[in-house]
């Protein structure tokens, strides 16, 4: 019965974090913003969840499984941000590299200034 309650709340708590990322997502204006409220709700709810698979039926083949799962989004999910926040700045400004030069802001380098 503990387990039960246990793991309920585990559950109820990894709902939580998703619904409040995805009112994060919905209240914010730009994609960097928005990318900070995505990370919650692809670490912190995958983690309450293997919690609580592994305190509902313990340590087992598939319970394992879901730990891979796990460590697999938690190596990944760095450098998915990372690509996504590349891709943006790429569509923005025509390529990832910062500029030296403040006025060349949104063009991409060897494009000349228009007068």
């Amino acid at each position: 019965m503990a387990r039960e309650v246990v793991a309920a709340v585990l559950l109820a708590l990894a709902v939580l974090v998703v619904l409040t990322a995805s009112i994060g997502v919905l209240v914010m204006r730009d994609a960097y913003a928005k990318l900070h409220f995505v990370t919650p709700a692809a670490l912190v709810a995958p983690l309450l969840l293997v919690l609580a698979i592994f305190v509902q039926a313990g340590f087992y083949e598939n319970t394992g499984e879901s730990l891979l799962a796990l460590l697999f989004m938690v190596i990944a999910g760095p450098f998915l941000s990372h690509a996504t926040i590349r891709a943006i700045r790429v569509r923005e400004t025509g390529d990832w590299r910062l500029r030296e030069d403040p006025g060349q802001r949104g063009r991409a380098p060897g494009e000349e200034k228009e007068q």
